[in-house]
């Protein structure tokens, strides 16, 4: 094994058969992992507590107490709570599975294992802790910013409002009868006797709001003290700032309001920067759904970890610019994304306007999916609709700026899962045999046209003309038969014959 800068993590093999336990050592110490073995679950739990491991591979059935047992016992100790268990079991009913996954279990391998899905599986989840220690640091960091954050604004608030708060008394009639330094320099006046001779009408005067002051009234009216009141205010030169205000009321014995007192601190830039802080996040999020599709932000949003979902049938389209690689050779960086946008823009129009999600961009192509992140019953139809009218698109930007750029789309109709992977830079994918189809779908497509997959056919054929364009050698897929999508039935076909 090599040294410990290549180690890839940390296991734990927990096995009462010598044989599996042998096999899976090597295989694993031969990928590049450390490796320990323990034969029963009291072992295990001394070797997890004493070498903290990122991953344990836990066998089910096994003398003493038995891998369920030993999983919770795990889960039960803080110290050895956090680290991933993988069970392994020839067991397969699903009260098992379940029951497993209920003491704390992430994942299972079905025996006799393969070694490959069980390096994938480990891989896969030394991955996630790998995040999940990176995403706790950062939160804990965080945290520990945030408090002291806190702890400084506390200190700063104290001073601020010890120091330099204003203090004011003021009648039913709207005029200021008492007010010190502070307030007459928050509102921009030389003295308190200034300030109480100038101001007639606080509500018409001080309040950029004209109702502000008799809205103060009536809540002062209900209540006897008002708390961090915020409004905008004029100073004396016309300039306006934010102030916020404690106010306390003053009644006679039958409640009512005779006049009123409290504090005033302008408090301009924390407005400034909660409205920035606002901002900054609605442009975070408009990022976030930029990147993700809307039901898929929503779940990264709220936490969760592992974003992996299984579809039973979508319909995947790929589409690319014929000829463009050497059409860029021949134009400017600049001119080259403009044109790029410009026509991208398009296709993104008609996928929100036909329900489809695109996935992403790649180089001159581009790729879309209708049928997740929420299942559809018309997904073939709708990839259907956005091809034809992205080759509409194409014709029309050709007419408008004297190009001559063709689309060669590719279609099929399969299984997928689509996820979200990436731990700095966020990506919603797509992976399965569907979509290697459909990409050779386009690959070995024509130039102008779209070429389909025959289960993509067969959802379309009552609704579209086809032109059958035979069995063809797809790499790594043999004789595939291919249909070129013409149109609407019943319309006049805009796309051309195959030659």
């Amino acid at each position: 094994m090599s040294d410990d800068n290549c180690n890839k993590g940390d296991i734990l093999i927990v096995d009462d058969n010598h044989t599996n336990l042998g096999v899976l050592f090597d295989f694993l110490t031969n990928s590049g992992f450390k490796v320990l073995v323990a034969q029963d679950g009291e072992s295990a739990l001394q070797k997890a507590q004493l070498a903290n491991p990122d991953l344990i591979l836990l066998d089910v059935m096994m003398p003493g107490i038995d891998g369920f047992e030993t999983c919770r016992r795990l889960k039960a100790k803080p110290s050895t709570r956090h680290i991933p268990v993988i069970f392994m079991t020839a067991l397969s009913d699903t009260v098992d599975k379940v029951r497993g996954f209920s003491f704390g279990a992430v994942d299972y391998v079905t025996k006799p294992v393969q070694q490959e899905e069980v390096r994938a599986r480990v891989t896969t989840h030394l991955t996630l802790r790998k995040l999940q220690k990176k995403l706790e640091e950062q939160n804990q960091q965080l945290q520990r910013e945030i408090e002291e954050r806190c702890q400084a604004e506390k200190k700063y608030r104290s001073i601020f409002e010890n120091a330099t708060e204003g203090i004011f008394q003021a009648n039913l009639n709207g005029r200021y009868t008492t007010a010190n330094p502070s307030l007459a320099r928050i509102l921009g006046y030389s003295s308190p006797e200034e300030l109480i001779t100038t101001i007639m009408d606080i509500g018409k005067q001080v309040y950029v709001e004209p109702m502000r002051r008799e809205d103060l009234v009536a809540l002062m009216q209900k209540y006897d003290t008002l708390n961090e009141v915020e409004s905008e205010v004029y100073r004396q030169d016309g300039s306006t700032i934010w102030i916020s205000e404690n106010i306390d009321t003053v009644k006679d014995e039958n409640g009512n309001l005779i006049y009123y007192e409290g504090t005033v601190a302008e408090i301009t830039a924390r407005r400034k920067d909660a409205v920035s802080l606002r901002d900054a996040r609605k442009r975070a999020e408009l990022l976030l759904l930029n990147i993700l599709p809307q039901p898929v932000a929503e779940r990264l949003k709220k936490g969760e970890r592992t974003i992996a979902d299984s579809f039973e049938a979508v319909t995947v389209m790929f589409a690319d610019l014929v000829d463009f690689t050497e059409f860029s050779s021949q134009i400017s960086p600049t001119e080259l994304v403009e044109i790029l946008n410009q026509i991208f823009s398009k296709f993104d129009r008609l996928a929100k306007q036909h329900g489809v999600e695109k996935i992403k961009t790649i180089g001159d192509a581009y790729m879309a999916v209708a049928g997740l992140p929420k299942p559809q019953d018309n997904h073939a139809q709708a990839i259907a609709e956005m091809a034809l009218d992205m080759q509409e698109a194409i014709a029309q930007f050709n007419t408008e700026t004297d190009a001559c750029f063709k689309l060669r789309i590719g279609i099929n109709t399969g299984p997928v899962v689509a996820g979200v992977i990436g731990i700095q830079k966020f990506s919603y994918d797509l992976w399965g045999d569907t979509v290697n189809t459909a990409s050779r779908m386009e690959s070995q497509g024509r130039p102008g046209c779209i070429q389909v997959s025959a289960p993509t056919y067969e959802l379309l054929q009552e609704h579209y003309n086809f032109e059958r364009r035979g069995s063809l050698e797809i790499k790594g897929k043999g004789k595939m038969l291919t249909y070129l999508l013409l149109g609407k039935k019943g319309a006049i076909s805009k796309l051309p014959l195959s030659p």
